[in-house]
């Protein structure tokens, strides 16, 4: 099997700040290791069910928060971004078995996580892909599925994993915290590692076909700025319509088009 992990850390045990998910911090070298322990134990459970092959897609900040060395030696870990449209799954293609996201989390505009955000907290206040609050977990399974790639096992906070089997009820998850105005409730660390490294087992020992949805015919993304001048000039974007003094649409029936659009509007 050959497997695609794409990783972030706002969805990792224990953190609760930005300053924690920050380089720049001094409480972030801890949550790095954590998100690092958090990829392994994922890339065990995978390399146990048959794995001959893992690819990483380091996705959090400037895309350089895992330790390489402490990963299995069958990984290829992708570092900082290319530009490409894939965003956080950028290297997938179709010739992979299946993907798995770790540290996850939940939308902008939830409440579910102290850190929950889309894509950009600074320009965006939230996404909605056909009426419904889109996460980064939802935008890039949406494009594994577009590429005929199952998604299979979801890590991070309670509300991104429920957003992920309501998408579909097959993906495995491992829930590690839950948030609470400003603060979070997580598991213990080396609990969260043994969960991981037993769910991704799991989901890829099952029947990988059960994870496999249908895509909509039609997509209708919306996003609401923080900022107005943002939507304003936004709405110059070609199918871009600006709908209120802060939002806009874009519709396609091609969901690629949804991600060079989210490149270019956020």
């Amino acid at each position: 099997m050959k497997i695609f992990i794409s990783a972030d850390i706002e969805g990792i045990a224990g953190i609760a700040s930005w300053e924690e998910a920050r380089q720049t911090s001094l409480d972030y070298p801890y949550f790095a290791e954590q998100m690092t322990e958090e990829v392994a134990a994922a890339c065990e459970g995978a390399n146990i069910a048959g794995a001959k092959e893992i690819v990483i897609k380091d996705a959090h900040g400037s895309g350089r928060n895992i330790d390489p060395s402490r990963l299995p030696e069958n990984t290829k870990l992708i570092r900082g971004w290319s530009g490409h449209p894939y965003k956080m799954i950028d290297g997938i293609d179709e010739s992979f078995d299946a993907i798995a996201f770790i540290g996850y989390h939940s939308h902008g505009g939830s409440d579910k996580n102290p850190l929950a955000h889309t894509i950009n907290s600074s320009v965006v206040d939230y996404m909605k892909l056909n009426g419904e609050y889109l996460s980064e977990f939802l935008l890039h399974s949406y494009l594994a599925t577009y590429l005929g790639v199952p998604t299979v096992f979801l890590s991070g906070d309670k509300g991104v994993c429920q957003e992920a089997k309501r998408f579909n009820e097959n993906i495995i998850t491992v829930v590690v915290s839950k948030g609470k105005g400003a603060s979070s409730r997580s598991i213990h660390p080396n609990k969260s590692i043994k969960h991981i490294k037993v769910g991704m087992e799991e989901a890829l020992k099952g029947d990988l076909a059960k994870n496999k949805v249908e895509l909509p015919n039609k997509f209708s993304l919306e996003i609401r700025y923080n900022y107005h001048g943002n939507a304003y000039k936004n709405s110059f974007y070609p199918g871009v319509v600006q709908n209120s003094q802060k939002s806009i649409i874009f519709e396609t029936d091609d969901y690629f088009e949804i991600m060079r659009a989210a490149s270019f509007l956020i």
